[in-house]
């Protein structure tokens, strides 16, 4: 009683300013969540602190194919405070990706915490990220990755000799276990010139930290708090807390930076082309320069260097791998479609002849099947872009600051441009159908100057696995097939219990 009536005996002043800080606290607290509604564009209701986050509960996906039939083309959702368009309007994504992409969608969403990927080609934004973009291009050229296309064909190699021994003892194999192995070869390989046999040797460091860095829930509690508190991350930053594991990091680091070394010292077996050397080569020529190079030509600091090579290393190692146990599993789930594939490689390659990077090319049926199960299984639900100045994109304002997602997932089952979406057709990507589709409905890399630019590495990478092993072995789904697959809630294609298949060795194969 002696509280309540203590603040009655408050000046009128005070209750002035206690009510004032009231009212302003709530305006700030609220007052993002008016921006979507005065925008004209639908959505789930936002509360308090949370926004719509508390929705991504029931999995990323499932909230865009709801909020997709509910609200259609366009709605918005608040993560924390922050806004959020998704959009599933072809016509719109045109114009951020591609058209606008340069002046106004420029970059992605960034967070700090990012680590060793702070000077990452994700995260950089700007005149930075166009700068290392364009050294990084010619790197990720077709004469580059035909010269790297034997190291690929013999990480596929030995991947078809261990098949060989796991499939006498019968028992369905883990397809995400199996290529994670050959991807994380591919990419040691290629990358750094490095010999990891992770299929034979799975408690190599080199492994184990791989696979370490990149176990990230996207619904743990250091995740959601910047999300939801962005400011805070700075903060965070400086006490050490990062989003990935600094043992892991550092050890990546440290290996980059005693290969650089290597490198500049012309200890590097020339005979082989890797990412590393080619970005090595790039400062070499800085430094022969005296420096004299303008901030607009093609250079790389010592920290870019090595964020690059080792986002080249774990992103290429997940999406590459996923993508190849999706192949998999669609090829064992119909297996007419695997008889058709085999019959190709067989013509193409008779006698069990290894592929090379021209032969893949001209494999037109691989590349359907290929293309199919990254439609239906794609590596990301979303891409995101962020609005750097307000643009009117189909007679919608969008303000500065706003992040735009494209909705992938909803895009690449969209009855409007799939007949029948959840049945696998490759014959949706005969070159007679791409042409008359909407090419913007399609986005397993994105699209636009900021796509993926490890995409033909990376399909190709794919390709080199499904083409060595289906010469010699069929997929067959067994009891232990998971149909349909079950995802994880994170915004990235991961499986909740691994996909498991028979491979069984052709009757015919050498």
């Amino acid at each position: 009683m002696a509280d309540i009536s203590s603040l009655f005996e408050m000046s009128p002043l005070t209750l002035v300013l206690i009510l004032a800080a009231f009212i302003l606290s709530a305006i700030v607290l609220l007052w993002p969540y008016r921006i979507l509604k005065n925008m004209g564009v639908p959505g789930p209701t936002p509360v308090p602190i949370l926004g719509t986050f508390h929705h991504y509960r029931k999995g990323f996906r499932e909230l865009d194919e709801e909020c997709f039939k509910k609200y259609g083309r366009i709605w918005g959702l608040y993560e924390g405070r922050q806004p959020v368009l998704m959009v599933a309007d072809t016509g719109m994504l045109k114009q951020i990706l591609v058209k606008d992409c340069l002046e106004s969608f420029t970059n992605h969403r960034v967070f700090t915490n990012n680590g060793i990927f702070d000077d990452a080609l994700t995260t950089i934004e700007d005149e930075q990220w166009k700068r290392v973009r364009n050294v990084l291009s010619p790197t990720f050229s077709g004469g580059k990755i035909k010269q790297m296309c034997p190291l690929i064909q013999r990480c596929a190699d030995v991947l078809v000799r261990n098949l060989h021994e796991l499939c006498q003892s019968g028992k369905p194999l883990d397809l995400k276990e199996i290529f994670g192995a050959y991807s994380m070869d591919v990419i040691g390989s290629t990358a750094f010139s490095m010999d990891v046999d992770s299929q034979n040797n799975p408690k190599d460091p080199f492994v184990v930290n791989g696979k370490s860095i990149l176990k990230i829930n996207f619904l743990n509690p250091l995740v959601i708090l910047i999300f939801l508190f962005p400011f805070l991350s700075r903060p965070l930053e400086s006490m050490g807390v990062s989003l990935f594991p600094k043992k892991a990091s550092n050890f990546f680091t440290r290996i980059v930076q005693q290969m650089k070394k290597q490198r500049q010292k012309g200890l590097h077996d020339m005979g082989r082309v890797d990412f590393l050397q080619l970005m090595v080569d790039v400062q070499l020529s800085e430094n022969a320069s005296n420096g004299k190079l303008s901030s607009s030509e093609k250079y790389l600091t010592d920290k870019e260097l090595e964020a690059q090579a080792i986002l080249f290393l774990l992103a290429g190692y997940d999406t590459s791998s996923t993508a190849i146990t999706f192949v998999a599993y669609s090829l064992a789930c119909n297996p007419d479609v695997q008889t058709k594939v085999q019959q190709e490689i067989d013509t193409i390659l008779p006698d069990g002849k290894s592929p090379d990077y021209e032969t893949l090319k001209h494999m037109e049926y691989l590349d359907m099947v290929v293309s199919e199960s990254l439609r239906m299984y794609p590596p990301s639900f979303r891409t995101d872009r962020v609005c750097k100045k307000t643009t009117v994109v189909n007679d919608l304002v969008i303000p500065k600051g706003m992040v735009i997602n494209a909705a992938i997932w909803v895009l690449h089952y969209d009855p409007q441009y799939w007949d029948k979406p959840h049945e696998f057709r490759p014959e949706r990507f005969t070159k007679e159908a791409k042409e008359a589709r909407d090419p913007y409905c399609y986005l397993p890399f994105g699209q636009g100057p900021r796509n993926c630019i490890a995409m033909r590495f990376a399909l190709m990478s794919v390709k080199m696995a499904v083409c060595r092993i289906l010469q010699r072995y069929s997929f067959h789904a067994c009891s232990e097939t998971t149909i349909p697959p079950q995802f994880q809630n994170n915004p990235f294609l991961q499986i909740k219990t691994p996909l498991k298949v028979n491979v069984v060795e052709r009757k015919n194969a050498e």
